[in-house]
This record gives structure tokens, C-alpha cells and sequence, in this order.
């Protein structure tokens, strides 16, 4: 069995030497290619491509709303992520657009939007809901077997309502950001706000459970992360309670440290009505950007000191990636964003992206 693995993995290292010229080095020094999920004035789906210039790679339409992306790290190949509770994820060829599968779900699981692949290239892992016992957590695990997802198994993420799932730089623990709300099949109704059990875990590859904390909050939940190259863990939260309470809807995870609010001044939080979507570390200048859409603002702040780079206007913000010298945003309504952070005025200026539509993730790949 061992033989046959390694001449498994052996095929693909080969295969994605030579696809394309498409190599183990990831085509470093050339721009970056944003994938990220697109509705139209018509409201079909599209899983999209484009260099930062605003060249389209590609617009492919798919059948159900996308939220995450994660590319391959040695072929040419993403999985665009269902949003909850969708059904359907899509594999596609980075190249050109060209659907390579529809990954079903499970009976009785629908993803959660998220998902992570092992760096050996073998292994998927995607967010998922367990609908015999609504909201219980599930890492559904699935091979890759050349350029198809097989589903193999699934591991707990001892926690409610899972959303996205990242890696610490080592490669093999497993981070989960458990929203910790219930919810039924075919349904984002919320049916526990006032049991919410939000949590983040880490977790081994074995599904063995590392640690598990908490926020002060219990309506507080857990949704999206950022790893820094040295660890550091972000995490944004979208708060379920009364409309007049502030909440802490940023938390960091220092290497060593427990988990606990990010110092974010009282003004700041107030001005994000209650919900965050996406956020990003930038780990060489060392700084750390959130999205919050229903507010209309863009974050930045250093991520050492907490001390407030950038607040500023930006309609229906949405995907926040870390680029070479600053950050990426798309907008549901309005022009994408680069922010350019090298200096101690950080300076956006629109893109030559398409205006609106974008979902709240970006990747860059």
C-alpha cells in the first residue's frame, strides 16, 4: 500500500511539472492571480479569475453561490467552496476556467464555505454540517485522486456550526473557527442564539483535539481566520446580540498566548454594526486588515501594537488578501481597492477590476 502511495503521489509531483509549465514554484515573480466568486445583474453564480491589472483569466458560471477558494499547492486546480448551506463546490483549471468536477456533498452534510488542502497535495479538508444533529461539526475528508475529489471520511471539530478551517505554518495542525450556531438543512436560519456555543480549535490531521477556547461573548461567533508565517492567529466574529451592545469582533492568537480580544478602540467597534466578513495578516510589514460590508469600512492596524493604520469608507467591502506591498479589497457594490502600506500614510486607489457583485472572499494563488 505504501509502494503504491508513493508512486501515486510520484504521478502528481510529475504531472504538475508539466502542466503548462506550471511548476512546483508556484509561478513565483509573476503577478498573482485573484480567484474569487462573482454574482451577476441577473444573479447567476461565477467562479472568476483575474490578474491584478484587471485581465480576466476567466468567468466560469456555476450553479450554486461560491464563498471560499483554495488552490493547489502543486497543480493548476482551486476548489471553489459552497456557501452555506450549498451542496455543490467546484473544482475548476485555474488556466482556463474549465470545470473539472462538481463535488457533491454528502448525504445529510452541506458545506460551510471553507476549506483547506494538505500540502502534500493528497488531501482535502472542507467545513461541514452534520444535518441528523444540526450544526455539529465535521471536517469532511476527501483525496484527490489526479484531478478529481474522492471522499474518504470525516473528522469532529468538537464544536457547533464550523466555518473556516486554515493551517498553522507547520503544515499539519489544523485551525477551525466554530461559529457555534445550529442550523437545519437547506436553511441559515439560526435555531440556538441563546445556547451559541462559538469556539476555536486546534486540532491534529487525526481529528485529535489539540486545544479549545472561547470568547467573553457567548453571541459572539467565530467565523474567519488569518495566520500569520509565525503563527499568529486572527479572527473576526459577527456578533448575534442585541442591536445596542459592542462587541469584540476581532480576537488574535499569539504563538504560546490564549486567545483574546485584539485591542480595537471602542469608536471602531461601534462603527462596524455588529459584523465583519473577511480579514488578513500581512506578515512582512506586519499588519493586519478586516472588512466590515454592512458597515461600509475598511481596518488596518499594526499588528503588534494594535495602533490604528487606516479607517476608512468603503461601500459594501468585501475579500481582504495581502499582496507585495499592501492589500487587495473587492466590493459587493463598488471598485476593488489596493492599499499600498509601505509608508506611514497608507494610500488606496481603485483597480481595474470589475465594480460589484464580489463575494466576500478572495484568494490569491
Amino acid at each position: 500500500m505504501l509502494r503504491r502511495q508513493a508512486l501515486k503521489l510520484g504521478s502528481v509531483l510529475l504531472s504538475a511539472l508539466t502542466l503548462g509549465g506550471w511548476s512546483l514554484l508556484r509561478n513565483k515573480g509573476s503577478e498573482p492571480l485573484l480567484l474569487s466568486a462573482r454574482d451577476d445583474s441577473a444573479g447567476k453564480h461565477y467562479a472568476v479569475g483575474f490578474r491584478l491589472d484587471g485581465t480576466q483569466v476567466f468567468s466560469t458560471e456555476v450553479g450554486q453561490r461560491c464563498h471560499a477558494i483554495i488552490d493547489h499547492p502543486q497543480l493548476p486546480i482551486a476548489l471553489f467552496v459552497a456557501r452555506r448551506p450549498g451542496t455543490e463546490s467546484y473544482l475548476i483549471d485555474v488556466r482556463d476556467g474549465r470545470l473539472l468536477q462538481t463535488l457533491a456533498s454528502q448525504p445529510n452534510r452541506h458545506f460551510y464555505g471553507h476549506a483547506v488542502i494538505h500540502n502534500s497535495g493528497q488531501w482535502l479538508y472542507a467545513t461541514e454540517n452534520d444535518t441528523t444533529d444540526p450544526g455539529r461539526g465535521v471536517l469532511g475528508v476527501y483525496r484527490f485522486e489526479d484531478e478529481r475529489l474522492v471522499h474518504s471520511g470525516e473528522l469532529p471539530t468538537h464544536g457547533i456550526g464550523p466555518h473556516e478551517v486554515a493551517w498553522l505554518p507547520d503544515g499539519e495542525t489544523l485551525i477551525v473557527a466554530n461559529g457555534g450556531i445550529r442550523t437545519e438543512a437547506e436553511s441559515r436560519v439560526e435555531m440556538n442564539l441563546d445556547a451559541m456555543q462559538p469556539s476555536l480549535v486546534l486540532m491534529k490531521r487525526d481529528g485529535t483535539l489539540l486545544s479549545q477556547e472561547t470568547l467573553a461573548q457567548q453571541m459572539n461567533s467565530i467565523r474567519h481566520l488569518a495566520v500569520g508565517s509565525d503563527g499568529t492567529i486572527a479572527a473576526c466574529q459577527q456578533f448575534m446580540g442585541d442591536a445596542d451592545e459592542t462587541a469584540q469582533l476581532l480576537a488574535i492568537k499569539r504563538p504560546g498566548e490564549a486567545l483574546q480580544a485584539f485591542p480595537v478602540p471602542e469608536r471602531q467597534l461601534q462603527s462596524m454594526a455588529q459584523y465583519t466578513a473577511s480579514v488578513a495578516i500581512h506578515s512582512e510589514l506586519r499588519l493586519v486588515a478586516l472588512t466590515a460590508p454592512r458597515a461600509n469600512r475598511l481596518f488596518i492596524w499594526d499588528l503588534d501594537s494594535g495602533a490604528v493604520r487606516l479607517d476608512a469608507p468603503m461601500p459594501d467591502c468585501a475579500g481582504v488578501g495581502a499582496v507585495q506591498d499592501g492589500f487587495v479589497v473587492t466590493s459587493g457594490q463598488g471598485r476593488c481597492r489596493f492599499y499600498d502600506c509601505r509608508k506611514a500614510e497608507l494610500v488606496g486607489q481603485p483597480m481595474q477590476l470589475p465594480s460589484g457583485f464580489w463575494d466576500n472572499h478572495l484568494h490569491l494563488a
